[in-house]
């Protein structure tokens, strides 16, 4: 799967983007070039584009990862890319009042609106429930907002950057990513949300602020930085629950930054 968003549509924190300067024979890809990279490599694979704003890109996994499936749902100028599977998806549908026959994509996008719409459950509450392992990234066209997670339990892999084009760039395929944005990219952190208007928080541990982790690759260049939970930083409060709330209480949390080396 690979998600290209533009124009200050996603602002991802400034410690992703790498200091280094650009090195090598090879130069970045234009994230258009990564797209028809993607799409002629795929079996079955489609692309979506929203004009100078956003592109999906989707392809069915090969049969030698039938484990962890990828699904493509849209609805209502909400569309959502699924990676992995839930296993409570039964019990979920039945609490949002969807049909047995539903998928995890399908569950995905209701929940996302619920959030939206009325914000009966703080969203951090929603992501806790769900068991399994998982990764989405889910595009409210209308609303021009871009909403990610990544399962807790670390078995599968999202990757973001910043591409050379100053676009955002989300992908499992952690190739794509580097082939534009270089240095500027980083593992989307395991048990996180991110929403374009209220930033990265851990939805495992919503009380504590993110800190950022700069990286340093085998050749001394400064990544893109990791970013962890921070147990000794506190966010000042909880959002409020509530149909005023929605995502507008989603908690500001601030980034600390850390030296790492990796």
């Amino acid at each position: 799967m690979l998600a290209i968003f533009k124009n200050g549509l996603v602002n991802p924190p400034q410690e992703l983007n790498s200091p280094a300067s650009p090195q090598g024979s090879v130069s970045p890809k234009n994230p258009e070039e990564i797209l028809k990279g993607f799409l002629s490599d795929a079996c079955n694979g489609f692309s979506i584009g929203f004009g100078d704003k956003a592109l999906l890109a989707y392809a069915p996994p090969e049969p030698s990862f039938k484990a962890h499936q990828r699904l493509f749902c849209g609805v209502n100028d909400t569309y959502c890319i699924f990676w992995g599977s839930l296993n409570n998806l039964c019990t979920l549908n039945r609490q949002y009042g969807l049909s047995k026959g539903g998928n995890e994509a399908m569950f995905v996008i209701e929940a996302y609106r619920t959030l939206r719409d009325r914000g009966p459950y703080p969203a951090h509450q929603v992501l806790k429930d769900l068991e399994g392992s998982f990764g989405f990234v889910i595009y409210d066209h209308k609303a021009e907002t871009v909403f990610t997670a990544l399962g807790a339990d670390d078995a599968l892999k999202l990757f973001w950057g910043i591409a050379v084009d100053g676009s955002v760039m989300i992908s499992d395929n952690v190739d794509l990513v580097k082939a534009s944005c270089r240095k500027s990219f980083a593992p989307f952190p395991p048990g996180c949300m991110y929403h374009s208007e209220r930033g990265l928080m851990s939805f495992e541990h919503p009380m504590n602020k993110m800190k950022a982790m700069p990286r340093i690759d085998s050749e001394g260049a400064m990544c893109g930085a990791n970013f962890m939970v921070d147990s000794y930083s506190k966010v000042n409060s909880m959002p409020r629950v509530g149909s005023e709330a929605n995502w507008a209480t989603w908690g500001q949390q601030g980034l600390m930054i850390y030296n790492y080396r990796c």
